[in-house]
């Protein structure tokens, strides 16, 4: 098997007992390696960088590298003064010292620390959960704020500009698979005239950032529930995850997303159409606990866009799963064949879902 061959490339002690595909994630193959010594045990995530998302992996992995070491220090700095044991994935070196190792085929691989005790979810599973979210996020926020944003590359041309998602649907749609897609299906036409009515608003983030109303800060990128690990002995946040993603953008991105994901209990690979709302009672824990661990370091601009960036981000995945769908799967990892653009649909009913808690949400905001 060529994971556990990858595997045995990296600095850990102890002779390899297993090595397990896990099945999560989107994007990259990863992989729970077990090593054992004759007296401990080390687990740790090996994963297959997906070149077709990762143009550049050696970039990711320099992002990756300045972020841990920066933010290992930070919380070694806090750690008597915090509530918790914030923690961060390190990364393990290969044998030749470099932090990553290629494949025969030019993949690259790369293995990552877990986090051991605590665990992650799809869904939101309590208020209280939505808080440690919340206090997970904003702390990680105020702790990246102090990193040189011109420091990190741009791994992901692109990521999270909505206009440039939309310009790619509309590139995608001219081709003839789409065509036949489209006219096969009254749902994905359905999908194509919610986004069109939405056009208008596409750039509100981008334009407010041209205006300097928002600026750059270093953002995780991908904030999801299933990014955040909770202690599984306190209940307390103790780490966020997944660093591919972290790159220079607006705070906006993360927290639409984290959002969107949190106060959506049915989750977005859901098939169950009149389970997906927007909780705005999840909303509220999710910023609590922001606004308690962020110590407040968002300005008035940042809250009065909040709204904005939760319903974008919320059409934003709706039109990259829809396009996924029309282009022939080829960005997202999909299960069964019509995957993505049930993904679309249940992304543009949270979107509807926003659009009627607008004071609520609104509201909220403004008391951050």
């Amino acid at each position: 098997m060529q994971a556990a061959f990858m595997a045995q490339r990296f600095q850990v002690a102890g002779r390899l007992v297993t090595v397990d595909a896990t099945g999560s994630g989107n994007v990259n193959e990863t992989f729970q390696a077990i090593f054992r010594t004759v007296y401990s045990e080390e687990r740790f995530f090996l994963q297959r960088i997906s070149p077709n998302v990762f143009k550049e992996p050696e970039r990711v992995m320099e992002n990756m590298l300045y972020v841990t070491s920066f933010v290992h220090q930070r919380l070694e700095d806090e750690g008597s003064f915090s509530d918790r044991i914030w923690q961060l994935p390190r990364i393990i070196p290969a044998k030749d010292g470099k932090y990553f190792t290629i494949d025969g085929d030019g993949y690259y691989w790369r293995a990552i620390t877990a986090i051991a005790s605590a665990s992650s979810y799809n869904s939101i599973q309590s208020p209280e959960h939505a808080y440690e979210i919340g206090a997970v996020l904003g702390h990680f926020h105020r702790i990246f704020s102090e990193l040189d944003v011109n420091h990190l590359y741009d791994t992901l041309p692109g990521f999270h500009i909505t206009p440039q998602y939309l310009a790619q649907l509309d590139q995608v749609l001219q081709t003839t698979e789409a065509k036949e897609r489209l006219a096969s299906s009254a749902v994905a036409g359905n999908v194509l005239k919610f986004i069109d009515r939405h056009r208008d608003s596409i750039s509100v983030l981008e334009d407010a950032k041209a205006r300097g109303e928002l600026i750059l800060r270093p953002i995780h990128g991908d904030p999801k529930t299933a990014n955040i690990m909770i202690d599984d002995a306190t209940g307390k946040g103790t780490s966020i995850i997944d660093l591919d993603t972290v790159k220079p953008g607006l705070i906006h991105y993360d927290l639409g997303d984290c959002l969107r994901s949190c106060c959506n209990p049915a989750g977005e690979d859901t098939t169950e159409l009149s389970n997906v709302f927007f909780d705005s009672d999840l909303c509220e824990a999710v910023l609590l606990g922001y606004k308690e661990h962020s110590r407040n370091f968002l300005t008035d601009a940042d809250k009065e866009y909040l709204y904005d960036a939760i319903h974008l981000i919320t059409l934003e995945l709706a039109i990259r799963f829809f396009t996924d769908y029309l282009a022939g799967d080829v960005y997202f990892k999909i299960r069964h064949a019509g995957q993505n653009l049930e993904r679309a649909r249940v992304q543009i009913k949270l979107c509807q879902s926003i659009e009627a808690r607008r004071p609520q949400i609104k509201r909220l905001a403004e008391a951050l």
